[in-house]
């Protein structure tokens, strides 16, 4: 394996060292739909020293000692499963409550709080946006990447490549982080107000918590998921 470095993606890194997602996630440096970049351009554009960057993540590399999947070699069909098992079944039961958590907070302390009916907004956005594109996983892109991997020969597919129906996840991925990006945005970084009851705190560490999910969910799909499946299609259509 080709050592990480400065000029590794972070898509890359977090795909070979699942462990370094923690340390992304506490720079908020984004390594799902933003993980094409460069680890060194991505330290530039936050503002941070590159070397020290590096050595902070191969420094949590080397502390690890929990046993991580091996998602860039494990089956596709695994990988299918352990994200709908996973990452789906979490956001099948997250998104209706929090839905019913922030609804409480809006109406709690929408009038002290300006920015909670934007909250509202845009959360009920990004949940008509995920419900049908798991959907759309499930029901049409995971089964043709299994048959994918199950087949010897190139199955024949009405959308035609995978790749079709890998670019219009990925467009979603994209809205997706974007309402995240927005949701963090307009409530400072979940910071709690000091007049926060415990409903207001749980739609915070809620909405904390679906990000995270979400940045581990994306990457998956984007930087291992997606590329294997089209690199396996590839290797087929050459058989």
């Amino acid at each position: 394996m080709t050592r990480t470095n400065l000029n590794t993606s972070v898509g890359d890194w977090v795909a070979r060292h699942p462990q370094t997602s923690r340390v992304f996630e506490s720079l908020q440096i984004d390594y799902c739909c933003g993980g094409g970049k460069l680890l060194e351009q991505a330290c530039r554009d936050r503002q941070l020293d590159p070397q020290q960057i590096l050595l902070q993540l191969e420094q949590t590399i080397d502390g690890a000692d929990e046993p991580t999947n091996d998602w860039l070699n494990a089956p596709l069909v695994e990988l299918c499963d352990h994200i709908e098992q996973t990452h789906h079944a979490y956001l099948k039961g997250e998104l209706p409550r929090l839905t019913e958590v922030i609804s409480k907070v809006v109406n709690a302390h929408g009038e002290s709080h300006a920015e909670l009916p934007q909250v509202g907004q845009v959360f009920a956005e990004l949940r008509a946006e995920l419900e049908p594109h798991m959907m759309k996983e499930e029901r049409i892109l995971f089964p043709a990447i299994r048959q994918l991997e199950q087949s010897s020969q190139p199955p024949s597919f009405p959308f035609g490549t995978v790749a079709n129906p890998i670019g219009v996840m990925e467009h979603e991925h994209d809205n997706a982080g974007q309402a995240l990006a927005q949701l963090r945005t307009i409530t400072h970084d979940y910071e709690v107000p000091v007049d926060a009851c415990n409903t207001y705190r749980a739609m915070l560490d809620g909405l904390r918590e679906l990000e995270a999910n979400m940045h581990q969910h994306v990457h998956k799909e984007n930087n291992i998921l997606f590329p294997r499946a089209q690199k396996l299609e590839e290797s087929r259509a050459r058989v």
